[in-house]
């Protein structure tokens, strides 16, 4: 497994943060992350993690094995979610412009967040567009995801990501099964991407450089509207506003957020070929010890 920063091209802007890359390495030596994990049918995997100090004149980089591809389960969502605010400020559509709800993408039969009191979505349902993407980012929404997809549409949300050189996370599949897939879509892989993808995107966001001011801050609304608090978040003091998008299915989970206390703030990307409940321990450990580290480099 190659760890570390050492043979990775990052964006020009980025310097490494080498003790912090030593640290999370050691932690994840601790934790018995650097191995690959046996994920069933779809073969083996490995971690992807990576972070971003958003408190030094430029943007200090670490991780371990952050150029590692991996399934994001509905971590791109807000790779959907920033091409769809692009296309708003552009113009192409409005915030509060009403769509249809249409067949097959009405994909849900129960809520992935079951206390948030919003319905389902179902065929012949009339909603805004800005209720679509609230739905897809806070309550990780499959049948608002698919909605969106359709309406930024996947060569658009591609084409959005390569202008960031984000090659290799393009969106290939919306949330349903591939019986029901649009066509040309039915058989291509599925989508994947990186932690230093993540982290670059979240950290673009938060400093207002994703597509413009305005796409960074409606994203930064939705991600600090974020209902699931069941990963990173766990280790987070609570003063500590994370603004982040979660995944979870089967043998994978993640959480991608920009982390800010008012001193604290940094952005952390950690993506695992581990199911969500069994690496909750995990994802304490670390944003604990991260947080800790950006706390004392700052004190």
């Amino acid at each position: 497994m190659e760890k570390g920063t050492s043979k990775m091209k990052l964006p020009a802007d980025y310097t490494v943060d080498y003790k912090l890359t030593e640290k999370l390495e050691q932690l994840c030596s601790e934790l018995d992350l650097l191995h690959s994990f046996d994920v069933g049918e779809d073969g083996v995997e490995e971690i992807s993690l990576a972070v971003v100090d958003l408190n030094t004149p430029q943007p200090e980089f670490a991780g371990v094995s952050p150029d590692n591809f991996i399934y994001p389960c509905s971590i791109y969502k807000m790779y959907v979610a920033g091409t769809l605010l692009s296309l708003i400020e552009q113009g192409v559509y409005s915030l509060d412009q009403q769509v249809t709800v249409e067949s097959p993408n009405d994909v849900d039969r129960s809520k992935e967040i079951p206390t948030d009191p919003r319905p389902l979505l179902a065929a012949g349902d009339i909603v805004t567009i800005g209720y679509l993407l609230d739905l897809m980012i806070t309550r990780s929404d499959n049948a608002a995801a698919n909605c969106c997809i359709d309406l930024a549409q996947r060569p658009r949300i591609d084409a959005t990501l390569h202008k960031y050189n984000y090659k290799g996370s393009e969106v290939t599949r919306k949330y349903l099964s591939r019986s029901k897939e649009d066509e040309g879509y039915a058989d291509v892989p599925s989508t994947m991407t990186c932690a230093l993808h993540t982290t670059d995107f979240l950290y673009r966001i938060a400093t207002n450089q994703f597509e413009s001011p305005w796409v960074s801050l409606q994203m930064m609304t939705f991600l600090g509207r974020q209902l699931d608090k069941s990963k990173l978040a766990l280790g987070l003091p609570s003063n500590a506003m994370a603004y982040h998008k979660t995944g979870w299915f089967s043998y994978w989970s993640g959480d991608c957020m920009i982390v800010d206390d008012g001193k604290t703030n940094f952005v952390i990307s950690l993506i695992l070929p581990i199911s969500a409940d069994d690496a909750k321990p995990i994802y304490k450990r670390i944003a604990e010890e991260v947080f800790a580290y950006m706390q004392q480099k700052h004190a």
